[in-house]
């Protein structure tokens, strides 16, 4: 998948809860998540998992889908996000970070903690439908990470989630959206079949794969306007 006129759309989100605190703009209340997901099954359209997102587009399916992701794989994912997406017949993909399952967001220093996945929340996750993907080992920013670090990040986080899940990890997303050409050849080289990345870049492809953010103020309008944005933005509109 190349070119502009191929971008599929993609929302990102991070966490959904309840929360007095912010500061960083990833958490989505349950109630206003759950108005998102019934915006867009009144729309006709699809929440579906990159991989199903993928597949359907190389066949020409792929038409009233939109893929939903999660960064980070928040506790609240399985709790709060899984139940609303099986409701409506959707599936997802959650971005895992492999070397602090169980444990907390380590890396928003002076921000909320949040709780993260157990290896045992991933494999039932994973069996309700979800895709479980890869958000490498310590959520560091790959750009600065030496060859021989960026190559561990990669590797050993889809190891374990393999380990974890007994199934193949096929995607990828880069910590804080960071991807130049060497982070994504290399992701490519490691044997991903495609990665999502934040915005747009001169990379922008299957192997960076722009998404568009998701946050607790986007009511029916906004989603609306996302929507078209990304329509005029890559050459199409559904």
């Amino acid at each position: 998948m190349t070119g502009r006129a191929a971008m599929p759309y993609i929302l990102m989100y991070h966490s959904v809860d309840g929360y007095d605190s912010d500061p960083l703009l990833v958490t989505v209340s349950p109630r206003r998540f759950a108005g998102q997901m019934d915006w867009l099954r009144r729309r006709g359209l699809r929440g579906v998992s990159v991989r199903e997102l993928l597949v359907a587009e190389a066949s020409g399916q792929a038409g009233r889908m939109v893929g939903l992701t999660f960064d980070d794989g928040y506790a609240d994912f399985a709790s709060e996000a899984v139940p609303v997406l099986l409701r409506h017949g959707f599936t997802a993909t959650v971005f895992a970070v492999a070397g602090l399952l169980g444990g907390h967001n380590a890396w928003d220093r002076d921000c909320p903690r949040k709780t993260l996945m157990t290896a045992a929340d991933l494999r039932r996750v994973a069996g309700a439908g979800m895709e479980v993907a890869s958000h490498s080992v310590h959520h560091v920013s790959l750009t600065g990470a030496s060859d021989a670090e960026l190559e561990m990040e990669l590797k050993e986080s889809r190891a374990v989630l393999e380990d974890v899940l007994d199934r193949e990890i096929t995607g990828f997303a880069y910590p804080y959206g960071h991807a130049g050409a060497r982070e994504v050849d290399a992701v490519r080289s490691a044997g991903y079949s495609y990665a999502c990345a934040v915005r747009p870049s001169e990379f922008s492809g299957r192997h960076a794969l722009a998404r568009t953010y998701a946050g607790d103020r986007d009511g029916p309008l906004r989603l609306r306007a996302k929507h078209l944005r990304h329509g005029l933005r890559w050459g199409w509109n559904r």
